[in-house]
């Protein structure tokens, strides 16, 4: 496994037993993928899972794991929605100016 771990905005994973798990990394995201899905046979998961192997060995952008992670997650009605922090949404403000 390479040292490429990729941080992120915190995402709540709510899985199909109702546990639920906070995910922020790349190692986060991997853990999350041996949990309880409603399904793990579709394509978006099965996309998630090979993106994320792909980002802990070095060979996919995190940020692209994560995104196909999040695809899967929605896709499942697992991602549940975070609160925006006043400090985000003051840096979204900044940002959103620059594209």
């Amino acid at each position: 496994m390479s040292r490429q771990k990729g941080k992120f905005l915190p995402v709540t994973i709510r899985f199909a037993d109702g546990s639920s798990m906070i995910v922020s990394s790349i190692c986060d995201a991997a853990k999350a993928l041996d949990r309880k899905w409603h399904s793990k046979d579709c394509h978006l998961f099965l996309e998630a899972a090979r993106l994320i192997a792909a980002a802990r060995d070095g060979s996919c952008k995190p940020e692209v794991a994560l995104q196909a992670f999040k695809s899967a997650a929605r896709e499942q009605r697992l991602l549940r929605a975070t609160k925006r922090t006043p400090v985000v949404s003051m840096f979204d403000e900044m940002t959103g100016s620059l594209f």
